[in-house]
């Protein structure tokens, strides 16, 4: 049965964390920028070192495992199922387009995107990169 450790057994989580072994955090994201995305991912956690002053196990990160637990919690030793973990890319909807696809602009899409260039910044009147003045 999966280990699990709620914020308020941070104390607990910190004792029993075993070097080298994964730990998982669920995380809820928010979506209304992107709706398409999951709502939840989960983040792995590994201790790999110890604090100096403490002595509690530490990811490469720098991350403490009281501050994993009370920050982050629940936190559970085996992998979430059905779930992506957040650095994995999305689920992809459509397929490749192929070798022989031809993106054929019609006279109204070239307009468009004459006029967003002749609408763009010019370079003789942009202001120097790196300059702070307006």
């Amino acid at each position: 049965m999966p280990n699990c450790w709620q914020p308020g057994d941070w104390k607990k989580f910190a004792r029993q964390v075993r070097p080298g072994q994964s730990y998982y955090v669920i995380r809820e994201l928010a979506n209304h920028r992107a709706p398409f995305e999951d709502r939840q991912r989960y983040e792995e956690h590994v201790f790999t070192e110890r604090a100096m002053l403490t002595g509690t196990p530490r990811t490469a990160g720098g991350m403490t495992a009281t501050e994993l637990c009370r920050n982050w919690g629940p936190v559970y030793d085996t992998q979430p199922r059905n779930m992506r973990a957040s650095g994995e890319p999305g689920p992809q909807v459509a397929g490749p387009l192929g070798r022989n696809y031809e993106g054929v602009l019609d006279e109204a899409e070239m307009r468009g995107l004459e006029k967003r260039v002749r609408d763009g910044s010019n370079p003789k009147t942009r202001r120097p990169l790196g300059g702070w003045r307006v």
